[in-house]
C-alpha cells in the first residue's frame, strides 16, 4: 500500500512568504519533525513557475530541505529528506532531522503518477503568490 502526500501552500505571514508543508497520510510532516514554530520551504523555491522543483523525483537520489525550526535551520538543522524515483515508486528516505527532541520521519514510498500529479496540481496553482 502507497503512502499519500498532499502539498499545500500557507498563505504569506508577518515573518515570511508563503511557505509549502507536505501532509503525508494526513500528517503534516514538517511540524511534526521540527515542532509547531517551523517553517516549510518558501513556496516559489519548492514550486518554481517553470515547473523543474526540487521534489521533481528522478532516478538519481537528491537531498531536498523541507523545513527548518523556528531557531532557523543554520542553529539546530535542518528537515531534510533523500527523494527519488524507482520505477513506479517515488521514495522519500534517508532523513535527517534538526537537533531537537522529535522522531524522524519514517520512510514514504508514493505512487509515481499519483506524486507527479500532485506536484503538477500544487504547481499549477499560484493563488498563493502575491499580486502588485
Amino acid at each position: 500500500m502507497f503512502d499519500r502526500i498532499e502539498i499545500r501552500v500557507l498563505p504569506r505571514g508577518h515573518r515570511f512568504p508563503a511557505q509549502v508543508r507536505f501532509w503525508v497520510n494526513g500528517e503534516d510532516v514538517v511540524e511534526s519533525a521540527v515542532g509547531e514554530g517551523g517553517r516549510g520551504p518558501y513556496a516559489v523555491d519548492v514550486l518554481p513557475a517553470g515547473g523543474r522543483g526540487s521534489l521533481r523525483a528522478t532516478g538519481e537520489p537528491e537531498r531536498v530541505e523541507l523545513g527548518e525550526p523556528e531557531c532557523t535551520g543554520g542553529c539546530c538543522g535542518f528537515l531534510s529528506v533523500v527523494v527519488q524515483r524507482c520505477g513506479g515508486v517515488v521514495q522519500w528516505s534517508d532523513w535527517e532531522i534538526p537537533d531537537l527532541d522529535t522522531t524522524r520521519p519514517l520512510e514514504f514510498h508514493f505512487d509515481a503518477d499519483e506524486y507527479d500529479a500532485e506536484l503538477a496540481r500544487a504547481g499549477a496553482d499560484r493563488s498563493w503568490q502575491e499580486r502588485p
